[in-house]
């Protein structure tokens, strides 16, 4: 009997897509090691990310509804239901599947604020099992960082001069808070506005504190890089004697499944047959805009260390978004794993080397 990954999800089998996303963000929370304790936490967490795999793309959700897990995985002659073998195997990393789809491996980690009493108060809201961690949104918000509202690069903060008196009586303020805000390549060539809802304990009259909600609107501008910080001032906990904190985001690069980031250049591989790296081809490279643009190697070997170098489809440059990186390409040259003897006798004769 194969796995039921509707029953995993605790979905019916007629769920929609959203219905699917909404029971793995519930789950995964739910049974996320960090979090659940118990001993069959991780074997759980697991089954739960495999399960969303198959059903959220639709030909491994239509194999596995017509044939089941065993036809999923190839063990159904015309599992792929077009008389060819499909095979699914899961990644076996649900941490993976975990971080691209909430932006972060770490979305319970603790952001504190010591308060009179010397016990740390949680300002970061603890997400709910059906929101997302970081939800983007267009548009105005409640909330600013410095400079008239507007994001800005800020300082490098440094934690070992924030208890320093800042005014006001002799009032010190406690460290800043800092949060990770993963940014995808497409968001950061385009700029994106995102916003993110805290928690933290207000005084109205100096003695009690009570609890209070606040959106945060994040601004990122195009081309802003991996480390770029952005700085609301005295956002944390208001606590009597004290100034509160400031809260940091920090811009970090999202994986993708096709470039890696280099500032404002864009790194691509390129997998070719070694016959065709020998022989000449013509490869066609993916763009940030969905084009693709052709390479002619129809005269040209290519090489392990061949690059080329597709000038302006990389990312804006912050400072000045009209001017763009380029996209740089490595070549990952495919190697047979057998040779017959005949084709050995046949490149040993015409290969020149």
């Amino acid at each position: 009997m194969g796995k039921d990954y509707y029953k995993i999800l605790g979905i019916n089998k007629g769920a929609s897509d959203e219905d699917i996303k909404k029971a793995y963000r519930k789950m995964a929370l739910k049974y996320h090691p960090d979090k659940n304790k118990s001993p069959d936490a991780e074997e759980k967490f697991k089954s739960v990310a495999e399960a969303y795999e198959v059903l959220s793309d639709k030909k491994k959700r239509d194999i596995y509804d017509q044939y089941g897990e065993e036809g999923l995985k190839g063990g159904v002659p015309g599992g792929g239901g077009d008389g060819t073998h499909y095979t699914y195997t899961f990644s076996g990393d649900p941490r993976a599947t975990f971080q691209q789809f909430f932006g972060t491996n770490d979305p319970f980690a603790h952001f504190f604020n010591m308060g009179v009493d010397g016990h740390g108060t949680q300002v970061f809201d603890d997400m709910d099992v059906d929101d997302d961690p970081f939800i983007s949104m267009m548009g105005g918000g409640v909330g600013g960082p410095r400079m008239g509202g507007g994001t800005r690069r800020a300082f490098s903060f440094n934690p070992h001069d924030s208890t320093r008196p800042t005014g006001g009586k002799g009032r010190h303020q406690d460290p800043a808070i800092t949060r990770d805000l993963y940014v995808t390549i497409e968001e950061a060539a385009k700029g994106v506005t995102k916003k993110m809802k805290i928690t933290r304990n207000v005084s109205s009259d100096g003695r009690t504190t009570r609890r209070e909600e606040k959106i945060l609107t994040i601004d990122v501008k195009p081309g802003w890089k991996e480390g770029t910080k952005i700085t609301f001032e005295r956002e944390g906990d208001q606590v009597p004697g004290k100034i509160p904190a400031d809260i940091v985001f920090v811009i970090r690069d999202k994986p993708h499944s096709l470039f890696k980031r280099d500032g404002a250049n864009l790194i691509y591989t390129a997998k070719i047959p070694l016959r065709d790296a020998l022989c000449g081809t013509r490869v066609g490279i993916p763009t940030l805009d969905g084009q693709k643009v052709n390479l002619n190697f129809s005269s040209e070997i290519v090489k392990p260390q061949t690059t080329k170098r597709l000038q302006g489809y990389g990312l804006p440059y912050p400072k000045d978004p009209t001017r763009k990186g380029d996209i740089i390409v490595h070549f990952d040259i495919q190697f047979p794993n057998t040779l017959t003897e005949s084709a050995k006798e046949i490149l040993s004769e015409v290969l020149p080397f």
